[in-house]
């Protein structure tokens, strides 16, 4: 392949990565779907947990699978998963068929799909512009509700539930699937460098990289605190971003979902400058830094949320820099295991890493709604929020970098700002 024809195979590496994250981002969207769903059968359960808890298994399983096959072939089947578990809805108004259709299959789609965005998005740049591609690449999952509830809604309206379902499925499988043939890994021995980098590379070796396999990384100790600290990060914020929607129907009515599209936009925006924060200052700082403002936007939420003073105007910036402040944690943490761990096994090994975050959703949300239950308010949860990030940011300082352990092969080093590849690889 001539040089020319892949000046810029990483920006359509990335666009394809947030292409894909845009469409998988229906998670987010659910709220929009909830109210027909409950109809159909109120009182048997809700597949969206299981559809969480699919998706945060099934990143280790799709983390292996884009490690060893690449993340083209990956990211299809995510597609083909997503796609077939919409259509299996749309022709059901079974429970337990909502729950194999919307819980089992889409879920373990997103989680297919999501794990094979980011991998190689990463491998085409620099380390100095790691957290810059993941936050780009990820924002797509948190921004993707602002055009995916409304184009939910307006389907609902026009066709139903069970013919959204459908045309939904559909489009799901064609754009996943399509954005997946983008997708692609730089050749054997690429490492994108930038110009002082490449030019010293000639006379001066190359420094070793990281390459650590999963079994090396369970053993080290920065593995659980970096678990913990992702488990509090997001766990702490989902306690209580499923209830800024009832916070702002209650100040404000109809136009409550103003106050959701803009802590999607929160989200998605988090991840892209926390990203690019952590390339300037560091990860564990930008890490330590959001942490210590999330426990302080739920201590300040307090007498928002007790009714002292919930105007429309106070919601909306609450509902922002919670999601923000949320979202960060989706580009700092894949940003970490690249860093600690290396980009080889990256997909396993942040696969394992985001097992936290399913089981922190799901125990956190979980004490969330018992402490709502006993005291009948959502104070309590704020709290309990605030002081478990404190302690989240405590151990987010201890998360520094450590010297490469298991050197790599040199690099080919190539000039980062063009993407300009000497030799590249189908």
């Amino acid at each position: 392949m001539k040089p020319e024809t892949i000046k810029n195979r990483g920006k359509q590496v990335v666009f394809a990565g947030l292409g894909i994250n845009l469409a998988l981002g229906i998670l987010y969207a659910y709220s929009m779907l909830k109210g027909e769903i409950s109809k159909l059968f109120a009182g048997s359960g809700d597949p969206y947990a299981t559809a969480c808890l699919a998706f945060a298994l099934s990143m280790i399983l799709g983390g292996k699978m884009q490690d060893k096959v690449g993340p083209r072939l990956t990211a299809i089947l995510g597609g083909l998963l997503v796609g077939a578990g919409f259509i299996v809805c749309s022709m059901t108004s079974s429970y337990w068929g909502w729950v194999l259709g919307f819980g089992v299959l889409a879920g373990l789609g997103i989680g297919f799909g999501y794990s094979a965005a980011t991998p190689p998005a990463l491998k085409w740049f620099s380390p100095a512009k790691t957290g810059l591609i993941a936050g780009i690449v990820v924002s797509g999952f948190g921004i993707a509700p602002v055009y995916l509830a409304p184009l939910s809604q307006y389907l609902l309206g026009q066709y139903g539930l069970h013919s959204t379902m459908m045309i939904l499925g559909v489009a799901f499988i064609v754009i996943v699937c399509g954005m997946s043939m983008l997708l692609t890994n730089p050749p054997a021995g690429f490492a994108a460098a930038t110009k002082d980098t490449a030019s010293s590379a000639k006379t001066t070796p190359a420094a070793p990289t990281v390459d650590v396999g999963a079994t090396q990384m369970l053993k080290e100790g920065r593995f659980y605190t970096l678990w913990l600290t992702f488990f509090i990060g997001a766990g702490a914020g989902l306690m209580v971003i499923g209830s800024i929607a009832g916070i702002a129907k209650q100040s404000m009515g109809e136009m409550a979902f103003i106050a959701v599209a803009v802590m999607a936009i929160g989200n998605a925006a988090g991840r892209i400058v926390a990203g690019i924060l952590s390339d300037k200052i560091g990860r564990a700082s930008t890490l330590t830094l959001m942490l210590v403002f999330q426990a302080a936007l739920m201590f300040a939420a307090i007498p928002v949320v007790s009714g002292a003073g919930s105007g429309a105007l106070l919601v909306t910036l609450l509902a922002t820099f919670i999601g923000f402040n949320y979202g960060s944690n989706l580009s700092l943490f894949p940003s970490f295991a690249k860093d600690f761990w290396g980009a080889k096994n990256y997909g396993m090994n942040y696969g394992i890493l985001f097992s936290s975050w399913g089981i922190g959703a799901f125990v956190l949300v979980k004490v969330s709604a018992l402490l709502n239950a006993k005291y009948g308010g959502m104070e309590s949860s704020f709290m309990v929020a605030g002081v478990l990030l404190l302690v989240g940011a405590m151990m987010a300082m201890s998360l520094r970098p450590q010297k490469a352990a298991v050197p790599a092969t040199a690099p080919i080093f190539v000039e980062d700002e063009d993407l300009v590849l000497e030799q590249v690889r189908d």
